[in-house]
């Protein structure tokens, strides 16, 4: 029925649906017998027919008979509850562990037994958003990377946060686990058939709550190795790349244009197009005092963003070439007009300074 809890894909999203069938009949057989006999007592015992009350003070064996019945009913549906709730939470044996951390407003995943990591972001077009653009089957259910895991494989998710409280809910999985930040919290599932499942954020977490999806891909075992191994090659490929960056000095032209399209993409739903911001909430970016005079400053809150603020930092998220565009491009539009270029061997050497 579309109103009822929908089936997942997993063993234990089966138990969970199960779970909540077993309690539903049992609360509607209960609510069939309290109401039976109510309805049957107004009707069969009403004044128009001449019955009398009884006159009656207290009885101590309907008392106890009235209190144990419900106790016998809530352990026996406490039984199922407990093993069920018992088998969500063991995460033992798992074959692939994954570090979710949450942050306004991506997540990160990182593969702890291999060397990968990456954000995954939302990838509706802002268009859409804006209602310029006529939305997409999966509208605000779609990011650039999605977090991908084999079939068939015990799948243990450590979830924590950068800033504030998230919650990572994949509904088919049957899995929606709080992301707090200075805590670790543990879930797990176990995908039986391949494909794409679809979730969300799940707690309120500022501006940008509904702009958070959560995007799983399922493959089968030697698939997942071979996009696992592909993933990391490109990974080493791009330090390589940022390596042979530091030397090198990129012409304006070219860090302007990459800069815009990164600040199209991470910074203009806060900051604007045109870098004005939003008074009171975001500040803007055209005749800024650090933009147009402390370069050191403003590669460090792109870098590691604000405490107590929307500003999230990324470091981690952006190449250096990214990084070092974006602040040029900052730094030399809507009439900024600085004219200093930052480098990525710039951007490297306040990583090293906040070391």
């Amino acid at each position: 029925m579309p109103l009822n809890l929908t089936k997942g894909v997993t063993d234990i999203s089966d138990r969970v649906y199960d779970l909540h069938m077993t309690i539903f009949y049992i609360c509607c057989i209960i609510g069939f017998l309290v109401f039976g006999v109510m309805f049957y007592s107004i009707v069969r015992h009403r004044k128009s027919r001449g019955v009398k009350p009884a006159n009656f003070h207290e009885s101590t064996k309907i008392e106890l008979l009235w209190t144990a019945i419900p106790f016998v009913i809530l352990i026996g549906m406490a039984i199922p509850a407990t093993n069920t709730l018992i088998a969500m939470e063991n995460s033992d044996d798992a074959d692939l562990t994954v570090l979710v951390t949450g942050s306004q407003w991506k997540w990160h995943y990182r593969y702890l037994e291999h060397d990968l990591e990456y954000y995954s972001v939302l990838a509706t077009p802002r268009r859409q958003i804006e209602n310029k653009l006529a939305k997409g089957q999966n509208y605000l259910l779609e990011v650039d990377r999605p977090l991908v895991i084999p079939t068939n494989t015990k799948v243990r998710f450590l979830m924590t946060s950068d800033d504030v409280i998230h919650s990572w809910w994949v509904p088919e999985f049957a899995v929606k686990k709080d992301a707090n930040p200075g805590f670790i919290n543990e879930a797990w599932t176990n995908v039986p058939t391949a494909g794409i499942y679809r979730g969300q954020c799940a707690e309120l977490c500022g501006k940008d709550h509904g702009f958070m999806p959560v995007v799983v891909i399922a493959k089968e075992p030697e698939e997942f190795q071979s996009w696992l191994a592909s993933q990391q090659a490109e990974q080493q490929a791009k330090q390589a790349e940022e390596q042979r960056l530091l030397a090198l000095q990129m012409p304006k032209d070219e860090l302007m244009d990459l800069g815009k399209r990164t600040y199209d993409q991470f910074c203009a739903a806060c900051h604007q197009p045109n870098g004005q911001g939003l008074p009171g909430m975001f500040p803007a970016l055209k005749g800024s005092d650090m933009v147009m005079t402390d370069a050191a400053a403003h590669i460090d809150i792109v870098l590691y963003g604000k405490a107590g603020t929307a500003m999230a930092g990324f470091g981690k998220q952006l190449s250096l070439k990214e990084l070092a565009a974006v602040v040029t491009y900052e730094r030399n539009a809507w009439g900024n007009d600085t004219g200093e270029l930052i480098q990525a061997a710039d951007i490297e050497a306040r990583r090293k300074a906040a070391m």
